[in-house]
């Protein structure tokens, strides 16, 4: 390592400032404000790597499910050798950009330094690293050297397919990938708002990705447009990267009243309006009382978007306990612990509430949505969380956005027409190569993960690759970070 005594030099913490709450509601810019080629925002992240203790046993490598090569790159950035950490970051991970800003970055939970010491703001430094890279040019196509003859279809574009149809046209074979929005990021692009994943960053891999060869067609829903039978017919291979994409729903009386919406179907009309879209009868939240149910990224993500908006109040409710502030004695280093945590849109406003069960939602004579009624949460003793009989408020409300997670991916054409395995959960079956019981397709991401991470996304994307051309050709030389039985953590 560049520093062998930094972590004893430098103890504390400093992350790229962000821009003030007052200027950045005004628009639709990312928050953070890590600035390329700026000297003194180099200085910084130089400190904070060389914090890197580049340990016996990095645990961070367990933490990141894609293995990145913390220690390394890390070292190189201390040293400021931006073009090789760029290097090792890209020999582990199709798309840092994207797990640089909306990764929650296990590789930290797991990180040593962390035992005493915060540790490394290793997400921090990832993203500067390619950031860096771009700017200076060092990001170019990887066109393959030899063709295979081969092709396979892709379906879906998000960070699973995106890694896969990457690494395979890379290996040399025809990939085609298809999606149904008229645009591809999948969830990057349309579920990820720009104040946090702005979308110069998808564009410009994007547009890498079609130099090396890779195709695009997207408004094709296949199922529907295009059969599956039909597609598996034209391709010698395909991947179902297709996400988990049916949200759990809200089961109270009241929930059909107008104003009352899929945080999904939400934060999709956003982004599109913040490209400069028109989108017909809009879901917006200026000027209204918003609550959000659900305490996750996904609800996080409709608060910035309603404060931006310009809402009159927002209010998250979460059904469970409030997190500690400080890792709890049943999730010990190097394991991922539950923590409070306050992302940069609750810190933007806003208010939230904890212990707070859904019992019903009130309407007006016309059917729209005034009021929601929640209860203090009660754990039973079979772990069972019920509404607290005699605890209900009515807290006003002119828009209900329900953020409660997503309970698997959209599967009733890909059944009907292929007859390939589900599991008791509703994924896509499939054994540690990604192969679904259907010849020929392989299923990556939250299709056959259920709701993950983007990491985990990318790093399956690029097994699956792995696995897709070891069955067209039979070796391969691709990396396969992860089995498709692998858990969250692996330590």
């Amino acid at each position: 390592m560049a520093d062998p005594r930094g972590f004893l030099k430098v103890r504390e913490r400093e992350l790229p400032a962000d821009r003030p709450v007052a200027v950045r509601l005004m628009d639709w810019r990312e928050v953070h404000e890590y600035r390329a080629n700026n000297p003194d925002d180099q200085q910084m992240l130089r400190r904070q790597a060389g914090r890197c203790m580049d340990c016996g046993v990095p645990f961070c490598h367990q933490g990141c499910p894609l293995g990145n090569l913390i220690p390394e790159w890390n070292d190189l950035v201390r040293r400021g050798r931006y073009r090789e950490a760029a290097e090792r970051l890209h020999a582990t991970n199709n798309f840092p950009e994207f797990t640089g800003r909306i990764c929650p970055a296990p590789c930290e939970s797991a990180c040593v330094l962390g035992i005493n010491q915060d540790p490394v703001t290793i997400k921090s430094v990832e993203v500067s690293i390619i950031d860096e890279a771009f700017v200076r040019g060092y990001v170019q196509p990887v066109v393959p050297q030899r063709l295979t003859g081969q092709t396979v279809a892709v379906v879906g574009s998000g960070p699973a397919g995106l890694a896969a149809a990457q690494q395979l046209t890379r290996a040399g074979h025809t990939v085609v990938v298809l999606e149904r929005d008229d645009e591809p990021g999948g969830l990057l692009r349309y579920g990820v708002p720009d104040f946090k994943l702005e979308k110069v960053h998808v564009e410009r891999r994007l547009e890498q990705m079609r130099s090396e060869g890779t195709r695009f067609r997207c408004g094709v829903e296949v199922g529907k447009d295009l059969t599956w039978d039909e597609l598996r017919s034209r391709y010698d291979a395909v991947v179902v990267a297709t996400g988990a994409t049916v949200a759990r729903g809200l089961s109270v009386p009241g929930a059909e009243l107008r104003g009352v919406h899929a945080a999904m179907e939400y934060l999709h009309q956003g982004n599109e309006a913040a490209a400069g879209r028109e989108v017909p009868d809009q879901i917006t939240a200026t000027g209204k009382h918003v609550i959000v149910i659900g305490g996750g990224d996904t609800g996080s993500d409709c608060v910035g978007t309603a404060l931006r908006q310009g809402a009159a109040y927002v209010t998250t409710l979460a059904i469970g306990k409030q997190p500690p502030a400080e890792r709890p004695e049943h999730q010990p280093w190097p394991t991922t612990p539950t923590l409070f945590e306050v992302s940069s849109s609750h810190a933007e406003g806003g208010e939230r509430t904890y212990l707070a069960s859904t019992v019903a939602l009130q309407g007006d004579p016309h059917g729209n949505v005034t009021g929601l009624v929640v209860a203090t949460t009660e754990y039973l003793a079979d772990g069972r969380r019920v509404p607290t009989a005699g605890t209900e408020r009515i807290i006003p409300a002119d828009l209900v956005l329900v953020a409660m997670g997503f309970t698997g991916p959209e599967t009733t054409t890909l059944s009907e027409q292929t007859g390939v395995d589900l599991t008791g959960r509703g994924l896509v079956a499939r054994g540690d190569d990604y192969a679904t019981s259907v010849p020929g397709m392989f299923v990556a991401g939250d299709a056959g993960r259920g709701q993950s991470l983007v990491v985990w996304a990318i790093a399956e994307g690029r097994a699956a690759a792995a696995s897709v051309d070891a069955y067209l050709q039979g070796t391969t030389e691709l990396p396969s970070p992860v089995r498709a039985s692998d858990t969250a953590l692996r330590v």
